[in-house]
């Protein structure tokens, strides 16, 4: 069945979405997997492939989530610095996170590859310095990178390097990273998927699961809904409104399996507890300008790169194929989207770019993603036989497709990697699940402003 994907310029590019069946009956599998997104469907792929039968469950369309509406850009490193993760964990614990982070990077550009994913993938990520005392410190960690690191592809620019790479003066300086770069990140999930079906994986869409029982003894039983509806009823931001089916009608299935794994990211909404407790759903907007001729010679960001920028709360833009500015800023934390979402966009790139005042916005669109108190990714078994991942932080387009394999290496008996993920302190926010809103609401304002000032 073909579901319309939540609104947004990739969802508007010509559909070559894969269709997938919703589940209308008791299935059994080694491994279920709760959450189509690109960890669901990296593990899904990797455990096929290695012959071990793994079930999907999604409740809408794979890619649906963050997977599907994010700003395409794939970094170098985790979403913590190096200097960072150096002084919380020491230096060779740095550097082996490093090349977590550095295998997570060629693994997903292995699998657009491997499986000739056509997503738009170009080369090149500019990071930039906001702030003029920030400089020299930034211009320093470039030495970290190449000396202590050995990253050869990372190199300074000056501040007109800057303005020439970009087209703006607001920035004063930063590192060109020929490494990363960007990519449409519904076209990879939705490659992913074909490949792990393939694989033989069992991929259902507008499947919703409900509750996980069982153990690790006696196998775990997802009870599931799903329903037959020509569309769903969608709320602003591109979230299926509550208690809006879109009409059909509504089947109950389970989907029977001996080992689960949590991969809704800020989608789980009261499956597991634990993994909620350390996880901070967070919405996120981006919009998509009408052709400027971004990324072409005499455009901005003529090189073709995707730019994102040192404050907390990050502006992160890049240039499309046919020559769209695509530009992400603000954050919201509630479950209350802005009620015009192009102009909440609108403002913050104009503060970048002010010479786009009268240039057309044609597609502006939210979505979920989901962080943790520090940073870090929650990968790790929650309890015997439940595996999560989630809280990717802004760095997903690498780490989650990582984590998904991480995962299924550990099913098949090689847990070494998720075991360095597991160290990684990630507490829970305080309050917990229901109270942790306002907490983050303080720290995020607070973040916002000192970003200004």
């Amino acid at each position: 069945m073909n579901l319309p994907h939540a609104p947004s310029l990739y969802a508007a590019s010509p559909d070559l979405a894969p269709a997938f069946p919703r589940l209308g009956e008791n299935v059994t599998a080694d491994v279920a997997i709760i959450g189509g997104g690109y960890t669901g469907l990296s593990a899904a792929l990797h455990l096929a492939e290695a012959g071990v039968s793994a079930v999907v469950i999604e409740a809408n369309s794979v890619g649906w989530g963050a997977s599907g509406r994010n700003g395409g850009q794939l970094h170098s490193g985790q979403r913590r610095d190096q200097e960072w993760l150096e002084a919380k964990f020491g230096q060779d614990e740095a550097k082996a996170l490093w090349r977590l982070a550095e295998e997570a990077k060629a693994m997903t550009l292995g699998l657009i590859a491997r499986h000739r994913i056509d997503c738009d993938w170009r080369a090149g990520l500019i990071e930039t310095v906001h702030k003029a005392r920030l400089v020299d410190d930034e211009r320093a960690y470039v030495d970290v990178l190449r000396e202590r690191y050995g990253y050869a592809p990372v190199a300074w620019l000056d501040r007109d390097e800057v303005e020439a790479a970009t087209g703006t003066r607001q920035y004063f300086g930063g590192r060109i990273d020929r490494g990363a770069g960007h990519l449409d990140p519904l076209k990879l999930a939705q490659g992913i998927a074909r490949a792990a079906a393939r694989a033989s994986a069992q991929i259902y869409e507008a499947t919703e699961a409900l509750a996980v029982d069982g153990t690790a003894t006696t196998g775990f039983t997802i009870r599931c809904r799903s329903t037959v509806a020509a569309a769903p009823v969608l709320a602003p931001g591109g979230r299926r409104a509550a208690g809006a089916a879109g009409g059909g009608r509504t089947v109950e299935a389970t989907v029977s399996a001996g080992i689960v794994i949590l991969a809704g990211n800020g989608y789980l909404h009261g499956i597991d507890a634990e993994t909620e407790a350390r996880v901070m759903p967070i919405d996120n907007y981006i919009l998509a300008t009408e052709p400027i001729g971004a990324g072409k010679p005499g455009g901005i960001i003529p090189g073709g790169e995707a730019v994102s920028d040192s404050r907390f709360v990050v502006y992160y833009f890049r240039p499309t194929w046919d020559g769209r500015l695509v530009f992400g800023g603000g954050e919201t934390y509630s479950m209350r989207p802005p009620k015009d979402l192009a102009g909440f966009v609108r403002r913050h790139m104009l503060r970048i770019y002010p010479q786009l005042s009268e240039t057309r916005i044609e597609h502006a669109w939210g979505g979920t993603l989901a962080i943790t108190l520090k940073r870090l990714p929650f990968i790790r078994r929650v309890r015997p036989g439940v595996y999560a991942a989630a809280g990717y932080s802004g760095q997903g387009v690498a780490i989650a497709p990582f984590a998904g394999k991480v995962i299924a290496d550990a099913i098949r008996g090689d847990p070494g990697r998720l075991d360095r993920f597991a160290a990684l302190p990630t507490p829970p926010f305080p309050g917990g699940r229901l109270l942790r809103y306002p907490a983050l609401v303080a720290g995020m304002t607070w973040y916002a402003l000192r970003d200004r000032l």
